[in-house]
């Protein structure tokens, strides 16, 4: 214990002036937040009730410099296998069809709106809070201008505070305003300015509370993946056996996406289903989709274990979150939720 208190001390004596004067200049940077928020059209009475108790989180800043970044290696790329076993696994799969038997009727309403599946939005509800049970508990104002004050993103994070904001004048409670660290809040984890522009009330009681009402969140985790394109009818891949001998030099991806490069540089270039088909392809877990849907090919365990063939509507997953884990997770969630 003492040895607890004494690195406390020596904490708090070596960095005191260097936090000091970070609050002072984060205090300093509020005013030029404020005018920025004032420019938007945010309220007096908003800005009265929000600005004036921010301070700085500092937590919130080791978090954020925490995040992998380009000094990793890039070309060390885990196995896909124990993120699989650790995020679809059996209890988050009973969570999905005990949710997916509750919502059902509000799942049919929505998908015969936006024609995504019931599966899909239950699968993702599920992966980002647990099914509504972990949103975060940090004060998503003071989280997001500490990330704007902090400069690596500024442009993006005083946008997400003045959405914030604009979230408090829309009639949300400030108390409801919290979430993750790096801003995302509600059974979806929205970002604020995803919020505005795609949240959705799903119970019809004119509030739009992606917090405690599982109809809103479902809505609008509908209507985000309706907006980025979902095409009705398309499952989002399948897994495949790669045949022996297969020449992967016929299907390099020969583009580099200008979004996530290195997330889409692990597919192969696209071909139809019937094109797949007759490379010997076989799938393991459902049928085939129509002949001339287009996939490309990821094995995302190497040669000789499980690959996928992935249609564009995992495209709209990963506009969610771009990573291939993520994405072929919600999938498989997904598929398990509605056997």
């Amino acid at each position: 214990m003492a040895g607890g208190v004494l690195a406390a001390i020596l904490c708090f004596g070596a960095s005191g002036p260097a936090v000091a004067q970070d609050e002072a200049g984060f205090q300093a940077y509020l005013r030029t937040l404020r005018g920025q928020a004032e420019a938007r059209g945010v309220s007096r009475a908003t800005l009265d009730a929000v600005m004036p108790g921010l301070t700085l989180n500092t937590r919130v800043i080791e978090l954020d410099r925490a995040q992998p970044g380009a000094a990793n290696n890039p070309s060390a790329v885990p196995n896909f296998a124990p993120y699989k076993a650790q995020h679809v696994d059996t209890a988050r799969i009973t969570r999905g069809r005990q949710a997916y038997l509750a919502q059902r009727g509000r799942l049919a309403r929505i998908e015969r709106e936006t024609g995504v599946p019931e599966s899909i939005m239950v699968a993702i509800w599920g992966h980002e809070t647990n099914y509504g049970k972990v949103m975060g508990g940090f004060d998503l104002p003071r989280a997001l201008a500490t990330l704007a004050y902090e400069g690596r993103r500024r442009e993006l994070f005083a946008d997400e505070f003045i959405s914030a904001l604009l979230m408090v004048d829309r009639g949300v409670p400030l108390s409801q305003l919290k979430g993750s660290w790096a801003g995302a809040t509600g059974g979806p984890q929205f970002l604020p300015s995803i919020y505005l522009r795609l949240a959705r009330d799903g119970d019809g009681d004119g509030r739009i509370d992606i917090w405690t009402s599982e109809a809103d969140t479902l809505a609008s985790i509908g209507n985000y993946f309706a907006n980025a394109g979902w095409r009705p009818g398309q499952p989002w891949g399948l897994a495949v056996s790669v045949p022996p001998g297969f020449d992967r030099n016929q299907i390099v991806n020969r583009t580099v996406s200008p979004r996530c490069p290195r997330v889409f540089a692990r597919h192969s270039g696209w071909k139809t289903v019937a094109e797949w088909r007759a490379m010997g392809l076989v799938p393991e877990t459902r049928n085939w989709p129509a002949d001339n849907v287009l996939a490309t090919l990821m094995e995302p365990d190497g040669p000789g274990k499980t690959a996928y063939l992935l249609t564009g509507n995992y495209r709209v997953i990963l506009d969610y979150n771009c990573s291939n884990f993520y994405a072929l997770s919600v999938g498989l969630l997904a598929d398990a939720v509605e056997r």
